[in-house]
C-alpha cells in the first residue's frame, strides 16, 4: 500500500514526486489535522493551493497560468492600442478653407467670439433680409466651415442670415474634440455672438448640424429658447456612441474589448461630463420646436440611433431618409437635392421674414 508523503516543503514535495509516491497535499493535511480545528484545516488547504499556483507542478496548473498570462498581456495591449486610437480620434486631421472676404459672393462679415477655456473662434456671417432669422451651421466630425459654403448660399439666396464657424480641433482651431460635450458651449457662444448684431432677430435662430454638429446643436437647443427650428443629420445620443463608430471606421471594431476600451479612455478624458444624461432624456423640452431628422442609408449605425431619437421626440417632427450621408462628400446632384430639402423645411417652419431687431 502506498503511503503519503506529508513533507510539505518544496524539497520534500519534489523528492516524493520524483519517486512516484502518492503526494496528495490535501490528504496529508487532513491526516495531520485530526486534532486540529476546521479553520486550521482550511487555512492549510489554502496555503497548499497558493503554493501550487506560485510553484506549479501539475500540467493543468501550468496550462492555467500560461492562459492567464496570455489574457493579461492581451488586455494590456488592447488598452494601450485603444488609448492611442482615442488620441488619434479626438485630434482629427484638420482641413482649412479661407475665402476672400471682399470678393466672395454673399459679402460675409468676419465675426470673432470667445469660448471659455478655448482660443478665440472666427466665424463668417452671411447677411440676408434685415431682421430675418439666422441659421447657424454646425459642421460634422473631421469637416470645417469652408466645406458648407454651397449650403450657405442656398439658405442666403432665400433671405436667411447664415452663420458658419469651426469647432475646436477643426479648421483653423487647435485642441481636441469632445464629440459634443464642449462643442455645445461653442454653439451657445456662436448664437450669443449672432444675437448681439443689430441686423438680426435675436429670438429666431435655426440650427443645422451633421453628426458632431447635430449632437452639439441638439444639446444646445434643449436649453436655449432662441432656437426655433433645427435640422439634425445623423445625430447620436451620447458621444461614446460616436467614439465606437470611429473605432469601427479605423478597422478595429471587430477586436474583442477594443471599442469598450476606447469608450473607457474617452470617458476618462471627459470625466467631468460623466453625469451628463443622453440627449434623449431631455427631448421633452423641445415640444413645439420643429425638428427635421435626416437618416442616411449608407450610415446604418448612425441611422439607427437617429431613428430612435426621432421616435422619442415630441411633435412637431419630420423625418427623411437619403441614400448617401455626409453632405460634404455628396456629388453635385445629391447636394442640390439635399439643399432643397433643408431650405424647404426652414421656409415652412421658420419663414425668412423680417422681424424685431435691436
Amino acid at each position: 500500500m502506498q503511503g503519503y508523503n506529508c513533507d510539505t516543503s518544496r524539497k520534500g514535495w519534489r523528492k516524493a514526486h520524483g519517486k512516484g509516491v502518492l503526494t496528495s497535499r490535501v490528504s496529508c493535511l487532513i491526516s495531520e489535522d485530526k486534532s486540529g480545528g476546521v479553520a486550521a484545516l482550511w487555512r492549510k488547504i489554502r496555503m497548499s493551493i497558493l503554493y501550487e499556483i506560485r510553484y506549479p507542478t501539475k500540467w493543468y496548473t501550468k496550462l492555467l497560468m500560461a492562459v492567464l498570462a496570455l489574457v493579461f498581456f492581451a488586455v494590456l495591449a488592447t488598452v494601450a492600442i485603444a488609448g492611442f486610437l482615442v488620441y488619434r480620434i479626438v485630434k482629427p486631421q484638420r482641413t482649412t478653407s479661407e475665402i476672400d472676404m471682399e470678393s466672395f459672393p454673399g459679402k460675409p462679415d468676419p465675426v470673432d467670439f470667445s469660448v471659455a477655456g478655448l482660443k478665440t473662434h472666427h466665424g463668417w456671417f452671411f447677411p440676408g433680409l434685415r431682421g430675418a432669422p439666422t441659421i447657424v451651421l454646425c459642421h460634422g466630425y473631421g469637416s470645417s466651415r469652408g466645406e458648407l459654403l454651397t449650403l450657405v448660399s442656398a439658405l442666403q439666396d432665400h433671405q436667411y442670415n447664415v452663420f458658419d464657424f469651426d469647432f475646436a480641433a477643426h479648421g483653423g482651431n487647435d485642441g481636441i474634440t469632445t464629440f459634443g460635450y464642449r462643442e455645445a458651449d461653442e454653439v451657445r457662444a456662436a448664437v450669443d455672438a449672432v444675437a448681439e448684431r443689430k441686423d438680426v432677430d435675436p429670438a429666431r435662430v435655426g440650427m443645422w448640424g451633421y453628426n458632431l454638429g447635430a449632437y452639439a446643436a441638439l444639446r444646445e437647443a434643449e436649453n436655449d429658447h432662441r432656437i426655433r427650428a433645427i435640422v439634425l443629420d445623423s445625430v447620436y445620443d451620447s458621444p461614446e456612441q460616436m467614439v465606437k463608430i470611429e473605432v469601427g471606421h479605423n478597422g478595429l471594431g471587430g477586436f474583442p474589448l477594443m471599442a469598450r476600451s476606447a469608450e473607457f479612455s474617452f470617458g476618462w478624458l471627459n470625466y467631468k461630463y460623466r453625469e451628463d444624461p443622453p440627449l434623449s432624456k431631455k427631448l421633452a423640452s423641445l415640444a413645439g420646436v420643429p425638428k427635421l431628422f435626416i437618416e442616411a442609408s449608407d450610415e446604418p449605425e448612425l441611422g439607427d440611433i437617429t431613428r430612435q431619437i426621432f421616435v422619442k421626440s415630441p411633435e412637431p417632427r419630420d423625418q427623411i431618409i437619403i441614400p448617401h450621408g455626409n453632405f460634404v462628400g455628396m456629388d453635385d446632384s445629391d447636394k442640390r437635392d439635399y439643399e432643397n430639402r433643408v431650405v424647404s423645411f426652414f421656409l415652412l417652419r421658420l419663414p425668412a421674414t423680417g422681424g424685431a431687431v435691436h
